[in-house]
């Protein structure tokens, strides 16, 4: 058993390991990394689950090999949501370790990887000593391999979520897509036994995502479910990506709904249970979440992007629950790990307990205009950002993460991507005029020298 260092090297991103199936994931590598987690994590016990694509059973069962022969036994829970398996982590108070490549196509696989109490595994705590391991090979088997059992726990999963967000009210109807991805394996053990009505859409699991790709943060992925929920006269739409630990919300009109109002009003039910607490939310999130928790008289933390920073910084502040913009949310009582499903249903409790459609709910929540992240290709981007910086000195800035730049009526975020190159660019401003005039300014000066 050997793997190519170089793909080795290719695949371990800064938060999880990432690659073409075949090219670059193979069963060689996830046994070997199955062999080099229990040697870096340890733990007796390690919870093994995996997502619909084609390839990652017979990948999890490669791991599963690895992580014996170092003398781990391994819970195999099967098919599962990222969220599930953190539930699996955190309930058994064991390692875990999820084969998903979440949004991307179907070419694609990958493995997260946690500590015991669903802690994550990322570049600084662990995966890069894991990706060393696994390069430097000449592993020795253990005097006692391991031995593997299975367990379902979606049952398990399901009751856990319902009880911290109990829906209870009048009765919605809604529509859900899973896009083909996990969702369509956990939607109906969590809201089949509510009093809702579920509108389906693609919940049949199929890896090869023949209807859209699962990754909501893209919008032509919710053309679909937006037409639905208008078609169905539907109270809410939920859009999960692949392996469902992300959730966005379509309203009763059909119109997409920014994930900073879904993180306010989910923060302030938070506060409402634990009074004072610290909230988390990263710094693209629309400034309105700080207003609004404070206003509620909880207390913001601003951090950097990324699910480790957000983790991170939960921890130290045992902050009640933490937001972005990018669809994930995560909560104190659930091991302050991400759920796309719990998400999903703090929406839903806050619209049953409601008399108004779900546009009606939000719009306390929902201050500013918004640009979304734009993407531009930058051969410089240190360059381009000094320029930036330097034109808008006259502005208050901070370099928390990339540049952002603010004023009393608009701010904007300038970040450097970590493995392309590209800057990436938010802006929100108090009112769509105002926003559309700083993001077409500082879009022009990343893109003046683009041919």
């Amino acid at each position: 058993m050997s793997v190519d260092p170089s793909v080795i090297h290719a695949v371990f991103k800064a938060y999880d390991v990432r690659g073409l199936v075949g090219e670059q994931i193979s069963t060689d590598l996830a046994e070997a990394v199955g062999r080099a987690f229990v040697h870096v994590v340890g733990g007796n016990t390690v919870a093994v689950g995996h997502d619909m694509r084609p390839s990652s059973p017979e990948l999890a069962a490669a791991f599963a090999t690895g992580a014996t022969a170092a003398g781990a036994d391994v819970v195999l829970i099967g098919l599962c949501s990222t969220d599930g398996l953190y539930f699996a982590s955190g309930s058994l108070d064991v390692p875990g370790v999820m084969f998903t490549a979440s949004h991307n196509p179907a070419a694609y696989n990958g493995i997260k990887m946690c500590r015991a109490g669903a802690v994550p595994v990322g570049a600084e705590t662990g995966l890069y000593a894991i990706r060393d391991a696994v390069a430097a090979g000449g592993f020795t088997d253990a005097d006692r391999p391991g031995v593997v059992t299975e367990r379902d726990l979606l049952a398990d999963y399901a009751a856990h979520l319902r009880a911290l967000a109990p829906v209870r009210g009048r009765r919605l109807r809604v529509v859900a897509d899973a896009g083909n991805g996990m969702a369509g394996y956990t939607a109906p053990a969590v809201l089949g036994p509510l009093e809702l009505d579920l509108i389906p859409m693609y919940f049949d699991l199929d890896g090869t995502f023949p209807n859209h790709e699962a990754n909501p943060i893209d919008p032509a992925t919710l053309v679909d479910v937006q037409a639905r929920v208008v078609a169905e006269s539907a109270d809410i739409g939920l859009a999960f990506d692949g392996d469902a630990d992300r959730c966005f919300l379509v309203d009763e009109r059909g119109e997409l709904v920014d994930p900073s109002v879904l993180t306010a009003l989910i923060a302030t039910r938070e506060l409402a249970k634990s009074p004072g607490a610290a909230i988390i939310y990263n710094l693209i999130t629309s400034r309105a979440v700080p207003e609004i928790v404070t206003e509620h008289g909880g207390h913001p933390v601003r951090t950097r992007v990324g699910h480790s920073f957000i983790k991170a910084t939960m921890a130290q502040t045992d902050a009640v629950f933490g937001g972005e913009h990018s669809g994930h949310f995560y909560f104190r009582d659930f091991w302050r790990a991400d759920s796309g499903m719990l998400a999903a249903l703090h929406a839903l409790a806050a619209l049953a307990e409601s008399d108004l459609p779900l546009s009606g709910v939000l719009a306390p929540y929902d201050r500013y205009c918004t640009s979304g992240e734009i993407n531009s290709t930058v051969a410089d981007q240190a360059a381009v950002v000094a320029e930036i910086a330097e034109i808008y000195g006259h502005c208050e800035q901070d370099r928390l993460d990339g540049l952002t730049v603010s004023t009393a009526d608009w701010w904007f975020n300038v970040r450097a991507s970590n493995t392309e190159p590209l800057l990436r660019l938010n802006v929100e401003g108090c009112d769509q005029a105002t926003m559309t005039n700083v993001r077409d300014e500082v879009l022009a000066l990343i893109r003046k020298d683009a041919s």
